[in-house]
């Protein structure tokens, strides 16, 4: 036997055998910090990855087959107007209620046709970042002065880190440019509205499946949330008209699904989740057995799905590990102490808060309770913007998902520039406040 080929898997075994048995199993803070991970990643599985991941990996495949790389490059091209690809990029997080995670196939769809990379990472940043939802409930909850100096940072940091990605990697960017350049004009086809169509039905079912209770019982958000699930079911009619008008999808078998959604929703009322599952299961099936564009919208989503889910999964329970579940004191960093390090407006406590921000993951508005309690015990409001402007756009979970898409060292510089741009912003206003 050659032991030198052998020497790999003799450090993995020893590794792992010294890892299982120093595991301090007798020290409550470890196993309450086993506990959150587990919770976390069993809370993310039944909150976000049916509701939230999976129409985004649907859209994705939508950007994959549907729209023609010839529009991506146009708006979103290395060699597209920098003003118009900033400027798109930089606010379409207003119309996504999405998190850290559920913008990533959305991501790798746009940079897959062809984005540059500054319009990709500003459209990265900006989607989970700006959320018009998030930008309200911070206002009413931590104060207007809060809640606009958010608004602004965000849009800033997108443009910003977008063009500054793109100065770093710009040489790159022209070759990109170049070969774009050079590419056939695409034929879309079809008509545009039947794509602007399409892609529109199945944002609307990404943002109404996941729409947040609001913070009181009265106005338009409380409504929509109280009658989320017949919105999510008016898009669904559209989605099948789609597939029977546009992607010429015979109507029985878009019948066969509707009536297997219908009866699940009959006879298991309450349960909107199950209800939603069939749906999906319906629609795998039917793109499954029709060649051509359903087919290949399918195995894109697969393709996302793969890619996506297992460097998530693994992210979570990390995330979960280190820093528990949101509003628990549970992680191996008890919330006490990440509180007492970020009082006043210090270079160290607005550095500190954009570290664990970048680290941490927050779905969709949960930053806000979570930043409440922080403040409430002390934490400074320089601090509190520079965790606002670093955590809802980045984790753990997403930058080990983004490094698979644009590779190590894009990934660390993003990472840089965001904790940088957080802790200098948070430093700012909480002079000026």
């Amino acid at each position: 036997m050659n032991w030198k080929s052998e020497y790999k898997t003799l450090l993995w075994i020893v590794g792992l055998f010294l890892f299982a048995f120093f595991l301090p199993m007798q020290n409550p803070q470890f196993r309450q910090s086993v506990f959150d991970a587990l919770a976390l990643t069993k809370w993310y599985a039944q909150e976000h990855v049916l509701l939230c991941l999976v129409p985004a990996f649907f859209i994705a495949g939508t950007i994959a087959v549907f729209i023609s790389q010839a529009s991506v490059i146009k708006y979103f091209g290395a060699g597209a107007k920098k003003w118009l690809s900033y400027a798109v990029a930089s606010v379409s997080g207003s119309i996504l209620a999405v998190c850290s995670c559920t913008v990533l196939p959305l991501f790798s769809g746009i940079h897959k046709r062809g984005a540059g990379l500054g319009p990709a990472i500003a459209f990265l940043y900006s989607g989970p970042a700006i959320n018009i939802l998030a930008i309200i409930l911070t206002a009413r909850v931590l104060g207007l002065k809060l809640g606009i100096a958010r608004v602004i940072g965000a849009v800033v940091f997108a443009i910003v880190i977008g063009l500054i990605m793109h100065f770093f990697y710009r040489k790159e960017e022209q070759e990109k440019a170049a070969a774009q350049l050079a590419m056939p004009q695409e034929d879309d086809g079809r008509p545009f509205w039947q794509t602007a169509f399409h892609f529109i039905v199945l944002v609307g079912i990404l943002v109404f499946a996941t729409w947040g209770e609001a913070s009181s019982n009265t106005g338009l958000w409380a409504w929509m949330y109280a009658h989320k699930w017949t919105l999510v079911i008016g898009f669904g009619l559209l989605l099948m008209y789609s597939l029977i008008r546009i992607l010429e999808i015979a109507w029985w078998q878009v019948g066969l699904g509707a009536a297997a959604v219908l009866v699940t929703g009959i006879f298991f009322p309450g349960h909107s989740q199950l209800t939603f599952s069939v749906a999906v299961i319906a629609l795998g099936t039917i793109l499954s057995v029709n060649p051509g564009e359903p087919a290949e919208w399918i195995s894109e989503t697969w393709t996302f799905t793969k890619q996506i889910m297992p460097l998530l999964g693994v992210g979570v329970l990390v995330a979960g590990f280190l820093l528990g579940m949101p509003g628990s004191s549970g992680g191996i960093i008890p919330d006490q102490w990440i509180a007492s390090v970020v009082g006043g407006n210090s270079l160290g406590a607005n550095f500190f808060a954009s570290i664990v921000g970048a680290f941490m993951y927050f779905a969709t508005l949960t930053e806000i309770p979570i930043l409440q309690g922080l403040m409430s015990n002390g934490m400074g409001q320089g601090p509190a913007l520079a965790l606002l402007l670093a955590g809802p756009a980045v984790s753990l979970p997403n930058l080990l998902v983004i490094r698979s898409v644009i590779g190590t060292q894009k990934t660390s510089v993003f990472f840089v520039l965001v904790v940088v741009m957080a802790t200098i912003s948070g430093m700012i206003f909480g002079v000026m406040i």
